[in-house]
């Protein structure tokens, strides 16, 4: 079945803007996993620009859900993961001037460096995952890296779904999911998980959610925005809804 992963790193976010103790994103977490997420993502970036060191050990102590470490392929980040052993790590590009994550990772141009970082984390019993463009060069890359799952940066989607006016059928729309669906096929063949995510929201998620094999959405600041209104819990359900009615029609049928 289909699963949704909550990223609270935007409640981080709103902290940090006055440096102080609220809104709690251990707190958020906690609300997510009522409003039926099935596991809660973070990234803890290399300027600590959100997420915290003690958020992190608090995430790793009270979560009760899948918990999925975004982090750079950095000794420290591996070290981080290893010690406090999340369920997944997610290796994922990372740029100090970007306001957040804008491509997929390069694997091909790397590939030696994070075999090693992948042997790592799967030495200490994590699950690896890579997060990358919906490129067949980059999925065989991550297989010989030894990842377990891919997560395909659906970003090109979610923006040419916003740029036509948010028309499902729009040439330029279908032609983005055809790549991710392309993608997944190839993920699955390779014997990986096949998960996907980025800039996902109530309006575009739904032909995602039909897409044969997919077994992931991690989705965060459409539902923190969302939130502001209607409170996380029930942002979380909502969004959890429309993934499980689509997943129960997909494509096809």
């Amino acid at each position: 079945m289909i699963e949704l992963g909550v990223n609270i790193d935007h409640v981080a976010t709103l902290r940090q803007a006055r440096r102080t103790y609220e809104p709690d994103p251990v707190w958020a977490a906690s609300e997510a996993h009522l409003g039926g997420a099935d596991g809660i993502t973070f990234h803890l970036r290399e300027d600590r620009r959100h997420i915290q060191d003690r958020d992190v050990e608090r995430l790793a102590e009270t979560t009760q859900i899948k918990l999925n470490f975004e982090m750079a392929a950095t000794d420290e980040m591996i070290a981080i993961a290893c010690r406090i052993k999340p369920q997944m790590a997610m290796l994922v590009p990372e740029g100090r001037h970007e306001v957040t994550t804008e491509g997929g990772l390069d694997i091909l141009g790397q590939e030696a460096r994070l075999k090693d970082q992948i042997a790592r984390l799967a030495e200490a019993g994590i699950c690896t995952s890579v997060f990358i463009d919906a490129e067949l060069a980059q999925i065989e890359a991550a297989a010989r890296i030894g990842a377990q799952v891919c997560e395909i940066h659906t970003g090109p989607y979610a923006h040419a779904f916003h740029d036509r006016g948010r028309d499902a059928e729009a040439p330029a729309v279908l032609a983005e999911l055809a790549k991710i669906r392309a993608a997944g096929q190839a993920i699955r063949e390779f014997g990986m998980r096949f998960n996907a995510g980025h800039a996902l929201n109530y309006y575009n998620v739904q032909p995602l959610a039909r897409l044969p094999g997919v077994r992931e959405l991690h989705i965060g600041h459409s539902i923190v925005s969302r939130a502001v209104f209607v409170g996380l819990r029930e942002a979380v359900r909502e969004m959890k809804a429309l993934i499980r009615e689509a997943a129960a029609r997909p494509e096809g049928v």
